[in-house]
C-alpha cells in the first residue's frame, strides 16, 4: 500500500512540479532592495526571486572594510555577489536583473562565471559608455534630498517624499555617509565595456530616453553590434525604469526571460 502511495506521489510530483529558476536582483548605488517593489510580485510568479544585499553602507561588512582602509570597489562587490549566490542560492544557472551600478557588478560576475548565468537584464547600466552624473553627491552637498530623488525620474511626480526623507535620515549618519562616498570614489571611474565581448549569454539592455545620469545613447553605441545583446529604449523615462515604467519593464523582462533561446 505505502509503495503504491509513494509511486503516486512521485508521479504527481514529476507531472506538476518544477522548481522555479532563480532570478537575482542586483540594485545600484541607492542601496535599497525596496527599489524592486513594483516588480517582484510580477516576476516571482515565474521565478525564485532573490535580492542580495551586497551593498549595505551601514552594515558591519562594509564598515569593517572601511576600517581596514580597503576600497568599496567593483571587485569587492562582485566577490560579495559570488559569496551570496554560492552560499545561499546554489542553483545555477541564474537569471540576473541589475540596475545602474549593479549592472557593473553583474557584468563582472557574468564574465567570471559564464556557466552560472542563463540570461542578463541590465537597466540603465553604468560603466559602459559616456560621462556619468552623480546627483546623489550633489544632493548630499546641498542637502537637497528631494532634488536628489527627483533627478532619477523623468516624471518628477514619481519621486516619493518618503524616499527623500529616507535619504535625509541616512545622510545624517556619519558612518553611512562615509561608506557611500567611498563607494562612489572607488567605482565612479570603473568601466566594464571591455568585458562585454566576453559575455555570450543573452542580454537585454533597457534604458530610459530621458536618463540624466547615464547617457542612453552612449550605452546603445557600446552594445549595438554585440551579437548576444538586445537594446530597448523606453520613451519619457529616466534612470529608474523599474519604478517609473514598471508595467513596461515587467512585460519586457518576462518576455525576454521566458523566450526560447535562439539557435
Amino acid at each position: 500500500m505505502w509503495s503504491t502511495i509513494l509511486d503516486l506521489l512521485t508521479n504527481l510530483s514529476r507531472d506538476t512540479y518544477r522548481r522555479p529558476q532563480p532570478l537575482i536582483l542586483v540594485n545600484g548605488l541607492a542601496e535599497q532592495g525596496e527599489s524592486w517593489y513594483l516588480n517582484r510580485t510580477a516576476w516571482q510568479r515565474h521565478f525564485d526571486v532573490h535580492a542580495p544585499g551586497i551593498l549595505v553602507y551601514g552594515g558591519p561588512v562594509t564598515q569593517e572594510r572601511l576600517a581596514e582602509g580597503k576600497p568599496i570597489d567593483i571587485e569587492f562587490l562582485t566577490d560579495r555577489l559570488v559569496e551570496y549566490l554560492d552560499r545561499f542560492v546554489q542553483a545555477p544557472p541564474y537569471h540576473v536583473i541589475a540596475s545602474s551600478l549593479g549592472a557593473q557588478v553583474s557584468v563582472e560576475y557574468a564574465a567570471r562565471h559564464q556557466e552560472k548565468v542563463d540570461k542578463l537584464v541590465l537597466l540603465c547600466p553604468s560603466g559602459i559608455g559616456g560621462e556619468e552624473r552623480l546627483p546623489i553627491m550633489e544632493g548630499a552637498r546641498h542637502r537637497n534630498y528631494r532634488g536628489l530623488v527627483e533627478s532619477t525620474f523623468h516624471d518628477r511626480r514619481r519621486a516619493s517624499p518618503r524616499i527623500a526623507k529616507y535619504y535625509e535620515q541616512k545622510f545624517a549618519n556619519k558612518a553611512w555617509r562615509q561608506a557611500l562616498f567611498e563607494t562612489v570614489r572607488s567605482t565612479k571611474s570603473h568601466s566594464v565595456r571591455d568585458k562585454l565581448l566576453a559575455i555570450h549569454r543573452p542580454t537585454l539592455v533597457i534604458c530610459g530616453s530621458e536618463d540624466r545620469i547615464v547617457d542612453p545613447h552612449a550605452v546603445y553605441d557600446a552594445v549595438q553590434y554585440l551579437p548576444s545583446f538586445e537594446f530597448r529604449m523606453i520613451p519619457r523615462c529616466g534612470h529608474a525604469p523599474q519604478l517609473e515604467r514598471p508595467h513596461v519593464v515587467n512585460r519586457m523582462v518576462l518576455e525576454f526571460l521566458t523566450a526560447a533561446k535562439k539557435g
